[in-house]
């Protein structure tokens, strides 16, 4: 391990912000200052949209030459973007690869959780938006629906357990298929072997940087979490974190030490 990395890698939702919410102003500018600097990525669950609403439309300005610093991995690292830096759209993206499900996965996946939900009694009646979201590469089940407030998803499951029982019986069903505890309500289904530690090996693959020259920040780590599978690799530094202000207080420390761009 290098002294200072040469890439540092996040989660999006309670690593970066709130679940599903906006980036704090801070957040955005301790980005584009480490963009200066090194290469950064960021790899969560949610689909492209809710990369694009919390992170990319809340960036401060910044040049092209910036943001061509910046990798995101939507959906677990299922899919991966870059910025295309045109001049008319500086915050247009073009898409390096998608490991989409085939129709047959969906349905499966789709019915399984589903099923075991309401087995299980954690198929609730009272939501915000949608519970199953087909995300092309990802099947994601959010217990309370995609919109519901920061409150309700902390209070519905604070230890987990719901989450990891739900996980458990729909792995069960689906062996072929990766099943991961998500967010705080939610439960992720991608191919098999497709998950963070699969985005960072791209990451390594398109940047050329070892990975034992890059950091992860992540609220998951735990072994039922989505980011553990980055932990569990055995070769990137990871650095667990409670939320965004101290992820803040993180890059506030690490970005000093850097060094500048050759």
């Amino acid at each position: 391990m290098t002294s200072a990395p040469r890439l540092v890698s996040f989660d999006l939702d309670d690593t970066l912000a709130p679940s599903k919410t906006a980036i704090d102003p801070r957040i955005g500018e301790l980005l584009i200052r480490l963009a200066e600097h090194i290469e950064v990525a960021i790899i969560s669950g949610g689909q492209l949209g809710q990369f694009v609403s919390q992170v990319v439309q809340q960036l401060p300005t910044a040049p092209p030459e910036t943001l061509a610093h910046f990798h995101l991995l939507p959906t677990c690292g299922t899919q991966y973007y870059r910025f295309a830096g045109t001049p008319t759209d500086p915050h247009a993206l073009t898409q390096l690869y998608a490991q989409d499900l085939t129709a047959d996965e969906k349905h499966r996946a789709l019915t399984a959780v589903e099923e075991e939900a309401r087995r299980l009694g954690l198929w609730e009646t009272h939501t915000w938006g949608d519970i199953l979201e087909d995300r092309g590469s990802q099947i994601t089940f959010s217990a309370l629906g995609q919109a519901a407030p920061v409150d309700a998803k902390k209070n519905w499951d604070p230890t987990g357990q719901r989450k990891s029982l739900l996980r458990e019986a729909v792995a069960t069903r689906l062996p072929d298929l990766e099943v991961r505890s998500g967010g705080s309500t939610s439960v992720d289904i991608t191919r098999k072997g497709i998950d963070k530690a699969y985005g960072m090996h791209r990451l390594a693959d398109e940047t050329g940087i070892p990975l034992t020259d890059m950091h992860f920040y992540g609220d998951r780590l735990d072994p039922d979490g989505n980011d553990y599978p980055v932990l569990a690799m055995g070769q990137v530094h990871c650095i667990p974190v409670t939320g965004w202000e101290d992820t803040a207080t993180h890059l506030e420390a690490l970005i000093p030490t850097l060094p500048d761009r050759a």
